[in-house]
């Protein structure tokens, strides 16, 4: 047999090692895990709608985006300082109402000289301009079980539990948490606070 002239190298063949398919393989189980979970969480867990006009500015504005968090009330209550979302006395004909929890269940809630009062006490928690309509607050509103009273941070610009024809939140009416905001026309994207 006749040798072919010049150089010859050995090329030995390639073999995919166990270890390096193992972990090619947990990096696309966990790829697809976070795409699935993020899906769930987006189109199952949340809905997006967007703010109606300025009563919670500058925290929110008008025609922001906004994603509600379904599941966060059904194994909590909304607490003080939580932006909801809500149908105003349960009308599902109604636009989304987005506002803020002021006064909780068992509370007393009055608004006197343009403040805000629970149970006697002056409320610090969220700074409001001075309140120049009361409405229904003018006397003492005491909350009952699941009952939950809302102000919007633009106060004097708002549609809120002062108001007869909203009155008083109650727990089952409340759609959810809103917790993140698309970017807006001046702002970015980020969770609510």
């Amino acid at each position: 047999m006749a040798r072919k002239k010049g150089l010859h190298f050995y090329q030995k063949k390639k073999k995919l090692n166990r270890s390096v398919l193992r972990e090619c393989a947990t990096v696309a189980f966990c790829m697809a895990v976070a795409v699935f979970l993020a899906f769930v969480i987006i189109y199952c867990i949340g809905i997006k709608t967007s703010v109606i006009g300025d009563s919670m500015s500058p925290t929110l504005t008008n025609g922001q985006e906004i994603l509600i968090n379904q599941l966060v009330y059904t194994v909590s209550s909304p607490k003080r300082g939580d932006v909801i979302v809500f149908l105003p006395n349960g009308n599902q004909n109604a636009h989304y109402y987005v506002k803020r929890v002021v006064g909780l269940p068992g509370e007393t809630v009055q608004i006197r000289n343009g403040q805000v009062y629970i149970d006697g006490e002056r409320y610090h928690g969220m700074e409001y301009d001075k309140i120049s309509d009361a409405g229904i607050a003018e006397y003492p509103v005491t909350l009952e079980k699941n009952e939950y009273f809302v102000l919007g941070d633009n106060v004097n610009s708002s549609e809120d539990s002062r108001s007869a024809n909203i009155g008083v939140v109650h727990g089952d009416d409340i759609i959810g948490k809103a917790w993140f905001h698309m970017k807006g026309a001046n702002e970015g994207m980020g969770f609510i606070e």
